[in-house]
């Protein structure tokens, strides 16, 4: 497949080196964040429709809801995603659409932007309530030729919105998919993930991949921690969504309030 970089998509000011050494406390690990050559953004600073040379829609339930059961329907409507005042803005909204008891939004770089090995991060504010699944993602380029999970998946970052303080990374591949993915948790001190912004990335090469929550290290995954084959050594795309439901947070309940939305500041790749 030809890949279509987008580049800037403004002018970027200078970008100097930085370099931040951390540590994993869990098993002494330690790693050197590099955000060097930054080789693509989206600072969704001009308001309107997002920018369609970077991103695509995905559009309706899916096939069983996209695989996990979920309940909404994704449209491109403004009324469930917009980029305004320097966000992106994904909502979620309890209403009947198309057979949907619910609607809101997932956008994906397919075909737009694909990208094999770097650093992938966004600034991200999240919603709460219980069935909401935000999630900042990628999938293999070649997701239209082999099944999933051969073609790979690395969740960047995943929540779920009764539980306001955690988030999780994992990937997903042959033979450990599914439940039975290599995950870990993130869980922040004294702090909820949907009163703030923060920081969700990975540093990806190609014997690893290290998570980062405000440029903290909390897990490394490599070939060895995986029971299959590694399959995270070609380009993949990124995706932004905000599920309702499905199989891994339920369904809303009567405390779950409506319309709720997750604000995105920026996206960049680092080289």
């Amino acid at each position: 497949m030809t890949i279509k970089i987008k580049l800037i998509k403004k002018s970027i000011l200078f970008v100097s080196t930085f370099f931040l050494l951390v540590s994993c406390s869990s098993d002494d690990k330690q790693t050197v964040i590099t955000k060097t050559q930054l080789v693509m953004q989206d600072e969704f600073d001009t308001n309107g429709s997002l920018d369609q040379s970077l991103w695509g829609y995905n559009i309706g339930t899916g096939t069983n809801g996209w695989g996990n059961n979920e309940l909404q329907y994704y449209t491109d409507r403004p009324e469930n995603i917009i980029v305004e005042n320097g966000m992106l803005k994904i909502t979620a909204r309890e209403e009947l659409f198309l057979g949907a008891s619910y609607t809101s939004a997932r956008i994906l770089t397919k075909g737009k932007y694909e990208k094999k090995y770097g650093r992938i991060e966004a600034r991200i504010k999240l919603p709460w309530g219980k069935g909401l699944w935000p999630a900042f993602w990628m999938i293999g380029a070649n997701s239209d030729t082999v099944i999933w999970p051969q073609c790979g998946e690395i969740d960047i970052m995943e929540y779920l919105g009764n539980q306001p303080t955690k988030v999780f990374g994992s990937v997903h591949g042959p033979g450990y998919s599914g439940g039975n993915s290599v995950s870990q948790t993130f869980t922040l001190q004294s702090d909820r993930f949907d009163t703030d912004f923060h920081i969700f990335g990975v540093e990806w090469g190609e014997n690893y991949i290290n998570y980062y929550v405000d440029d903290v290290l909390y897990n490394q995954i490599t070939p060895a921690d995986v029971t299959g084959e590694w399959v995270f050594n070609q380009p993949f795309y990124i995706i932004l969504n905000v599920a309702v439901g499905g199989n891994l947070p339920g369904s809303p309940n009567n405390d779950t309030v409506f319309p709720q939305t997750m604000l995105v500041d920026y996206i960049r790749v680092y080289e």
